[in-house]
């Protein structure tokens, strides 16, 4: 069953948040996951949001979980959280 990696983010330093970016397309990409919305236009309807909402898709939920634990994506956070403000979550599909 596929699994969603959905993500809201607030960036506050653009330099240092593509640094984790460059890195966590690298580890997203190595297991399996796709990207499905990166940035683009959108429009809020109700709740908070914050101003970049990235989803990617991944073939299960182990395959998400594991990109998330892996070395590559720990590196890339160590970026993240010194130059945004983000809501993560993994959703296992239908």
């Amino acid at each position: 069953m596929k699994a969603y990696w959905i993500a809201h983010v607030d960036v506050k330093d653009t330099e240092i948040y593509g640094q984790y970016a460059k890195l966590a397309t690298q580890a997203i990409e190595s297991h399996g996951g796709e990207f499905l919305a990166r940035g683009g236009r959108f429009e809020v309807m109700e709740g908070n949001v914050k101003a970049r909402n990235v989803i990617a898709v991944f073939p299960s939920m182990e395959d998400a979980l594991a990109c998330y634990h892996s070395d590559i994506y720990g590196e890339a956070l160590k970026h993240s959280k010194v130059s945004s403000d983000r809501d993560v979550m993994i959703l296992e599909g239908v």
